[in-house]
This record gives structure tokens, sequence and C-alpha cells, in this order.
């Protein structure tokens, strides 16, 4: 009689195993502020993407390069930035993407309004301003993968 695979063996762990630590979550009271929503994350650009159902709301970053864009990410378009700066003075584009404008903009984390300013963003998500958020488009896929296969050829009738 065949061996069931369904509960493998336990084993226990030791300390001779190595362990992957976690990294802690950059800027923690944000997912904390909008836990009513079940927000879910991921990780995105060595950072921390937070979704709220389908649409990717903000990104989390704190990094020892390119510290400037360390803060809370909001995800948004061109045509809002204007009504947000009115909110959030010290927002602006993120620079690690070489562009001088950018859709992502962020609440920097060295400003002196930073836990109020990433707090606020956070009650705007909580009222599901149009402003912040989007649903990220399809995974593109590569070239190689996205060629069409060729139809089998049939073998000639006899």
């Amino acid at each position: 009689m065949a061996k069931s695979r369904r509960n493998p063996p336990f084993v226990p762990l030791n300390d001779s195993l190595p362990v992957k630590q976690r990294k802690p979550v950059p800027h923690a009271f944000v997912l904390d502020a909008i836990a009513s929503l079940s927000p879910y994350t991921r990780p995105m650009f060595g950072c921390l993407a937070v979704y709220v159902q389908d649409k990717i709301v903000l990104i989390l970053r704190d990094k020892p390069t390119n510290k400037s864009d360390n803060g809370v990410w909001l995800a948004t378009t061109k045509e809002h930035h204007d009504s947000l700066r009115r909110e959030f003075p010290n927002m602006r584009s993120i620079q690690v993407l070489g562009k001088p404008v950018t859709g992502w903009q962020v609440l920097p984390a060295d400003a002196t309004d930073f836990e109020a300013a990433a707090l606020r963003a956070c009650d705007l998500v909580l009222a599901g301003d149009a402003r912040i958020g989007k649903v990220p488009g399809a995974r593109r896929t590569s070239a190689s993968k996205s060629k069409k296969p060729e139809p089998l050829k049939q073998p000639p009738h006899k």
C-alpha cells in the first residue's frame, strides 16, 4: 500500500537551519491607519506596495539609497497633482525613475509634516478619494511567450 503524502513528517526547527529574516514594514503606521479596508501588500521596486481591493494606492519606501524618495508614494495621475499639492505642500514626483514628472508622487519621510501628511493621505484612501489609487495594467509577457503557438500539422490521410 502506498504511503500517504498528505501529512509530511514534522521536522522540528533547530538553530543550525538558516531562517530568512523578514524586512520590517516601512512606515507601518500607514497600514494601521487603513486597516479597516483590509489592505494587502506585495513587494515592488524593493519597497512595499499597498493595495485596497483591485487598486494599488500607496508604496511604502525606506531604503538606504536615494533617501530623498523615502516616504509614502501616492499612486495618482498627473491630472490630480495640483489638487493634491494643495493638500500636501511637500509632495513631489519621485526622482528614482529619472523622469521630471511621474504619476507616482512622494510624501517625503524627511519632511517636517511627514507623519501628519501620510495620515491625511490615509484618510483620503479611507474616504475612497478618486485621486489616489490605480488599477494596475496587465503584466507584459516576454516576446517569446506572447507568440501564438503554431497549429499542429495533421498527417496526410491515406
